[in-house]
């Protein structure tokens, strides 16, 4: 299997206009699909700290403030197909936060910011938790999942759950990032018959539209950053163990976990300040006690690219898009103005020689962690196992299989026990190549603070009969390393955002913090999308 196979297996997990404009034929594919006036929004591009002081200025409330995204939601979700579904008690919660302000006042920063979470995250309120399966509908989880419960305990307003590649694009090797069975096609706000690129692409869709402040998204492999560099965001992507995982619809023990989607590098690291933290259903925590930063925001140093060694990951990540190669490298040249120390190349050892073992493995626990979730938070399904789901969308194959099949969930059924010597092979191989012989071989005999590399292309056409048309990306060394990576808004082709990637050492997200800030405050690429029926070709 090829990187583009694998990628396309599931692990790149991817304004005003006149009415009457064409729709593309993409978009006649969603017969509900429209190209909307958009009118001018007085939350563009807010930050959280804006919204608290104004909030502590008594000049919004939190229920305002929810109203207006409602509202948001409401006028332009037609068009993007980002948000699956919205919180029927998101006005009460945001009330009853703003009542306590007025008594003992706010928890922290995140007291009635309105969130937007990936419908992949177990919430025990009236919304359901699909992973954009029709499998799901109906089933309630029991408890709140960790992610949902600390952005609770902060005072955040969970105002919805967002659209997804279904099953986190680990369902068909033809998927088309963005799409499921319960929500359609997700669409890019910069050009709306491109790809939002997945599986996280409800979240950085309608984060980047100013559907909600920010924005919590998943990832196994590309499926934070990529959806983020699609859209012109900040994502996040922790190293394995430093957000919980309990309660969230699984693909990999061993690559798995939630981070920040956001407009700005200073709200993503305000936002990951809420999500981290040890839990004992999730034992991958407990590596992280001691290694959590007491607040991520404490890293925005405007100038903390002076000094850094920075490596330029060249090989297998540059040459696939000329337009990305000229923005990365109008970047390493911002890089180096800013002070960093460029070592140029800084080739990562052995990336691309472990995507078969890979796939293997995601094939092996998808298998075990899915069975496992479906057990203890689904219950109410019609599943209660992956064979039970292959089954469910084979008898509804006209709605959940209408563009493309299974052959992925096909592939994962077939596999054994976790204790198979295949699997275990797979597992050594992929931390071998990755770690030891990959990330920490450059980094060390370099003495790296970080390694850049293009996020990925500009966004690709939908297609949803062949799948996505991925061209390269530079997520899988992280995502199997279970190390940090964090992208930033690079620029734009055509009108089509192009991300730049930090790579870390695990525990290293201070450190990949302070130097996107710094290269973030330096160039400020992000400009707000207008959600354009196709891209600009005639303006490069």
């Amino acid at each position: 299997m090829n990187r583009r196979e694998l990628l396309q297996a599931g692990l790149t997990g991817s304004l005003a206009v006149a009415a009457g404009a064409a729709v593309p034929a993409t978009l006649r594919a969603e017969p509900d699909s429209t190209v909307p006036r958009v009118a001018p929004f007085e939350l563009e591009e807010a930050t959280i700290a804006q919204l608290q002081a104004e909030m502590s200025a008594g000049k919004r409330s939190a229920r305002s403030l929810v109203e207006a995204y409602l509202a948001r939601i409401d006028a332009l979700d037609g068009s993007l197909k980002s948000v699956i579904e919205v919180n029927p008690d998101a006005l009460a919660a945001a009330a009853s936060l703003d009542a306590e302000r007025n008594s003992t006042g706010p928890r922290g920063p995140l007291h009635g910011v309105p969130v937007l979470i990936k419908d992949n995250i177990a919430t025990a309120d009236r919304m359901a938790t699909t992973a954009g399966s029709l499998a799901l509908v109906g089933a309630k989880a029991p408890r709140d999942s960790f992610v949902a419960e600390r952005l609770r305990a902060a005072g955040a307003v969970i105002i919805g759950k967002t659209n997804l590649s279904e099953w986190a694009n680990f369902r068909s090797s033809k998927a088309s990032s963005g799409w499921s069975g319960r929500g359609g096609q997700c669409h890019n706000p910069y050009a709306l018959d491109r790809s939002p690129c997945g599986s996280s692409s409800g979240t950085g869709a309608a984060v980047a539209a100013n559907l909600a402040t920010v924005g919590v998204g998943t990832e196994t492999d590309g499926s934070i950053v990529c959806p983020s560099g699609a859209s012109s965001l900040v994502g996040i992507k922790p190293t394995v163990g430093l957000v919980s995982r309990s309660g969230i619809v699984p693909i990999s023990h061993t690559q798995d976990t939630a981070g920040p989607m956001a407009r700005t590098v200073a709200d993503a690291a305000a936002l990951l300040n809420v999500l981290v933290g040890a839990d004992p259903a999730d034992g991958a925590t407990a590596a992280s006690r001691g290694k959590v930063a007491a607040d991520y925001t404490s890293f925005l140093d405007a100038n903390g690219l002076k000094g850094a060694r920075i490596g330029v990951a060249r090989a297998k990540f540059f040459g696939y898009s000329p337009e990305t190669d000229e923005l990365a490298e109008e970047a390493i040249k911002d890089l180096r103005r800013l002070g960093a120390v460029i070592v140029d190349p800084a080739d990562i050892p052995h990336a691309g020689d472990f995507d078969d073992a890979e796939f293997e493995v995601l094939l092996y626990e998808f298998k075990a962690n899915l069975n496992a979730y479906l057990a203890e938070w689904a219950p109410g399904a019609g599943v209660r196992t992956l064979a039970d789901v292959i089954a469910f969308n084979e008898k509804d194959r006209d709605r959940e299989m209408t563009y493309f099949r299974q052959d992925t969930m096909e592939k994962a059924q077939k596999k054994g026990p976790l204790t198979d010597k295949a699997y275990l092979k797979a597992l050594k191989r992929c931390r071998e190549l990755s770690r030891a012989k990959g990330l920490d071989a450059v980094m060390s005999g370099h003495r790296l603070d970080a390694i850049v590399a293009p996020t990925g292309s500009p966004p690709w056409t939908i297609d949803l009969i062949d799948g996505d048309h991925f061209l390269g990306a530079s997520s899988t060394p992280a995502a199997v390393a279970g190390y940090p990576s964090i992208t930033v808004p690079a620029g734009y082709v055509f009108g089509l955002p192009v991300g730049l990637t930090f790579i870390g050492g695990p525990w290293s997200e201070g450190m990949l913090i302070r130097l996107a800030y710094s290269f973030e405050q330096a160039t400020k690429h992000r400009r707000p999308p207008r959600l354009l029926p196709t891209a600009e070709l005639s303006v490069k």
